[in-house]
């Protein structure tokens, strides 16, 4: 009996003493979570996205500013083209904003509400309060969740998250297929959140012309910078630089494209011009002959039928027919200028970039990567497929 009680009295020792050190179970984490991101005002955070779905993997420079409601500034940067596309939300819309070449696309769209992200905090907490048959781990800087993926794809099934035992920031994240691969690993290299903006840093004016002030640099030496902490009230607003939001439900899906001019019309010429109608395209320079490119991917059972170059009025464009389990057709074209009619549509997370994909029992996803422009169209390819191709193609050059 001494014996017994002995023992119990060192197991309530130990309990005491590990309840001082701040030991915590997966169901405490959890709602610190929730507490978290409900306090939650901004954020900002910067590191290196890796994606394993090609041959060869790809990195990308990620920079993710948030700023309630719901405004979101994404830097994304080919490390290896240093090519950078923003990604921006602002009252006006979502934009797909290439600097270099002066291009952005608008679409009516409520991302990233309606879909998952990798880099984003909050559908990385989502995933874990929402989870509950959630593996928790407790590391010895980091509290580690292994739960389901949610981002609207069957080919990502699961994703370990890492987070900082201080702050809950997240330090990484591995989301994997049914097979346990590793499709896309995100390692962050600093997060802070109550980040304070400047008030039009998630203008996309100012995006588009501060990437360009220092040379042509892009990137995250953009120019649009947080507030500096210097007791300016003004620099303390925030960011809300945009009209009045539009109601709920008065738009559908669309993508208007604006370039060419360094004085360009904006999105404001989109949202005054002729309903069913795009601005039109301004020819990039070098619109020559920039070869064949050819996806290193393609769904088991699927072959290149035949490849053809389309030269019309003085045109450059290539087309890819594939056939087998799938059939589909790649289209490339560096954008002429063009009106093109204003189609239904959603947006689709390609890892690089946000793509287009419009129609319905025919089905075309549209995205432009260094000047040029692509479509897949088909009527039986998946998403996920379109997306691996999509991704297969980005470190191509023509051939």
């Amino acid at each position: 009996m001494r014996r017994i009680s002995w023992m119990l009295a060192m197991v309530l020792v130990l309990s005491a003493l590990l309840a001082a050190c701040g030991k915590k179970d997966a169901a405490a984490v959890v709602k610190d979570l929730n507490e978290v991101v409900g306090e939650m005002e901004s954020y900002q955070g910067a590191g290196v996205m890796t994606l394993h779905t090609g041959d060869t993997p790809q990195q990308y420079k990620v920079e993710v500013w948030h700023q309630k409601p719901s405004y979101y500034r994404i830097a994304l940067t080919n490390a290896k083209k240093d090519v950078t596309q923003i990604v921006l939300r602002n009252d006006e819309g979502v934009f797909v904003l290439t600097p270099s070449q002066n291009k952005s696309f608008r679409f009516q769209s409520n991302w990233p509400d309606n879909q998952g992200q990798v880099y984003l905090y909050e559908t990385l907490i989502r995933s874990i309060t929402g989870d509950t048959t959630r593996q928790f781990a407790d590391e010895k800087e980091s509290y580690v969740f292994d739960v389901a993926a949610n981002y609207n794809t069957h080919a990502l099934v699961r994703q370990k998250i890492w987070l900082n035992k201080s702050d809950y920031a997240p330090k990484q994240v591995e989301v994997s297929d049914s097979n346990a691969n590793v499709v896309v690993d995100v390692k962050f290299d600093s997060f802070k959140f109550g980040t304070e903006f400047e008030k039009d840093a998630f203008d996309m004016q100012r995006n588009m012309t501060a990437a360009t002030k220092e040379g042509g640099q892009t990137g995250t030496d953009s120019g649009v910078t947080p507030a500096e902490q210097t007791g300016n009230e003004s620099g303390k607003e925030p960011a809300n630089p945009q009209t009045a939001p539009e109601p709920d439900g008065a738009v559908t899906d669309g993508q208007t494209g604006v370039g060419g001019d360094t004085e360009q019309q904006g999105t404001e010429g989109a949202a005054t011009g002729q309903e069913g109608e795009e601005p039109t395209l301004a020819e990039p320079e070098g619109a020559d002959s920039f070869g064949v490119i050819q996806p290193t991917y393609a769904p088991e059972g699927v072959q290149l039928k035949d490849d053809q170059i389309l030269e019309e009025a003085g045109d450059y464009s290539v087309m890819l027919r594939y056939e087998g389990t799938y059939n589909y057709t790649i289209f490339e074209a560096r954008p002429q200028d063009r009106a093109v009619s204003l189609a239904p549509s959603r947006v689709l997370d390609l890892g690089f970039t946000l793509g287009m994909v419009s129609g319905d029992a025919l089905q075309t996803l549209t995205w432009t990567t260094d000047g040029i422009e692509y479509r897949i169209t088909s009527a039986d390819l998946p998403d996920n497929e379109m997306v691996r191709i999509a991704t297969s193609m980005q470190e191509e050059s023509g051939k």
